[in-house]
């Protein structure tokens, strides 16, 4: 897999975070890694946006590359729309991640809050980027009540589209999870028909760069280069 889509269940789920940790466990394994944000929203011209937080946590190797940045914290495309900036097309995107394929082992594409926010006035979506790029799509998940229907409806969505979900990553697993949170870690592969990818610790990105590096992998599963595994999680977190 030389890109990877990847799209939360919601927004404020951990995305950037996760993202960070799949890029530093791709370095660690001697991969080249590119990360692009299509559309970052809700950051002023000078501030960091998320594709530098990606290069601050995972490393200076990391290509980071941001195609469109729209001042207030909405949709891409209402973003763009109430600041009279152009919005973004799926092509776009695809184009972009293609020539970063073309230079790293490993592209991610973090998209904005959920898989079906809007990116321009014709509707497209962040999914209409991955069906171009034929590229399957990371879910990140939250560890907490209501997670089990929004990511049966984030992979039922992308199952429509005849794109493949690559897995599921809990986005903010909790210090002291709590009923539901535990039994969320057996049922979450169930609903979504794909397999758990991950958990990241909550607070994983107040870590220092050095620490958040040296331990990335041991929260991802094999596929996203680390040494994570579903079950031993699961025997440590029992419902």
């Amino acid at each position: 897999m030389s890109v990877i889509v990847v799209s939360g269940t919601g927004t404020e789920i951990g995305k950037t975070v996760v993202t960070s940790a799949i890029a530093a466990a791709a370095v660690a394994a001697g991969r080249t890694v590119a990360v692009l944000k299509p559309a970052q929203t809700g950051v002023g011209p000078e501030e960091p946006g998320d594709a530098a937080e990606v290069v601050r946590l995972a490393g200076a190797s990391v290509t980071a590359v941001e195609l469109a940045r729209y001042p207030e914290p909405l949709a891409p495309d209402t973003a763009a729309r109430r600041s009279g900036l152009a919005t973004l097309a799926p092509a776009e995107i695809a184009e972009a991640a293609s020539r970063l394929a073309a230079a790293h082992d490993l592209v991610l594409v973090e998209g904005a809050g959920g898989l079906l926010v809007r990116f321009d006035e014709a509707g497209h979506t962040l999914a209409d980027a991955a069906r171009l790029l034929s590229a399957p799509v990371l879910v990140v998940a939250a560890a907490g009540l209501g997670t089990l229907n929004t990511t049966a409806l984030t992979t039922e969505a992308l199952r429509a589209r005849a794109l493949s979900p690559l897995g599921v990553v809990v986005g903010s697993w909790p210090d002291a999870p709590d009923l539901a949170s535990r039994c969320n870690l057996a049922d979450l592969p169930e609903v979504s028909g794909t397999s758990l990818l991950g958990a990241v610790p909550q607070g994983a990105g107040s870590l220092s760069p050095t620490a958040f590096r040296t331990t990335a992998p041991t929260w991802l599963a094999p596929p996203l280069h680390g040494t994570w595994s579903a079950d031993s999680f699961l025997k440590s977190w029992p419902a």
